[in-house]
């Protein structure tokens, strides 16, 4: 139970990170967070019972410079929901595709890699998406720090997603 994952937010309800339910409480019980959100279950030491959190705020703002999401083949599939962004699918296997293509100067960036398909990754081979007669769903991104725990953490309880705007 202590290491169920609790979103941890800023003073200012922005979600700040992720981190297991002991720290949490350990926060709270040194002033320093409060519980947003608890679960049904207690947690419960000799004289004190603690409601488990799941979501707890920080008592005082903490300037936060976000930490730099490594860029991988994982984290692309990850971001684009394992859907080829060329045609939709999620059936079989996905690759990772250069939007512009390494050969016009297209570069290893967020903003220039795409979960595709085989069937689509072939049919636009070393060409842009307009030549080969795709279009992309969306453009891509990198995602933001809110992006990464919404959708790179694992998001197991319903009361996190208002504060990961997600509803």
């Amino acid at each position: 139970m202590l290491n169920q994952q609790v979103l941890v937010l800023n003073e200012n309800y922005e979600p700040l990170n992720v981190c297991t339910a002991r720290r949490a409480i350990i926060m709270v019980f040194c002033g320093k967070a409060e519980v947003v959100e608890k679960h049904n279950n207690m947690i419960r030491s000799i004289s004190m019972a603690f409601p488990l959190p799941s979501i707890v705020r920080l008592a005082s703002y903490v300037h936060h410079p976000f930490k730099k999401l490594a860029l991988s083949k994982r984290n692309i599939f990850k971001r684009d929901g394992r859907r080829c962004q060329y045609c939709g699918t999620s059936q079989g296997p996905m690759t990772i595709d250069h939007v512009i293509p390494r050969r016009l100067g297209g570069e290893d960036t967020w903003e220039n890699l795409v979960c595709a398909c085989i069937r689509c990754n072939n049919k636009k081979g070393d060409r842009p998406p307009e030549e080969a007669g795709l279009r992309l769903l969306k453009p891509p991104r990198k995602p933001g720090n809110v992006t990464f725990i919404g959708r790179f953490i694992e998001v197991t309880d319903h009361r996190w997603k208002p504060y990961l705007f997600m509803e």
